[in-house]
């Protein structure tokens, strides 16, 4: 598998932890913090992103690495999703909407990336 030792350093899951503690901290403001249907589900989503990578790594072999780190993927576009509607709803500002919205996407593109990397490690393996 990868050279990572620990999923704490995988770079996706450290962002994957800002942006949780970004939405946490958005949905407590008031009018959200009442919203419990999108409240509780944008969390969820959130939490989903650092738990799907961490019980993927755990796993210890590639190719169940990897579709968790897809179901990650999943969870961040869930997140975005869901930040459209907290914008419509005027939870959030534009601009933190923006920056909510680049971290998820960011994040995303950290898993396609080694998503990638790990299916080229994964081929290379089976052809040595």
């Amino acid at each position: 598998m990868a050279t990572f030792t620990r999923f704490e350093d995988i770079e996706a899951w450290q962002s994957g932890r800002e942006l949780t503690k970004q939405i946490y901290s958005v949905s407590r403001e008031h009018t959200f913090s009442r919203d419990f249907a999108l409240r509780d589900q944008i969390r969820r989503a959130a939490i989903s992103i650092t738990s799907n990578i961490a019980e993927g790594f755990e796993r210890q072999t590639t190719r169940e690495f990897i579709r968790f780190l897809f179901i990650a993927k999943g969870s961040s576009g869930e997140v975005r999703s869901q930040l459209y509607c907290a914008l419509d709803e005027g939870y959030l500002t534009p601009q933190s909407f923006d920056e909510l919205f680049d971290m998820a996407s960011s994040t995303s593109r950290q898993l396609a990336g080694l998503i990638s990397y790990l299916k080229s490690y994964e081929q290379a393996s089976q052809h040595s």
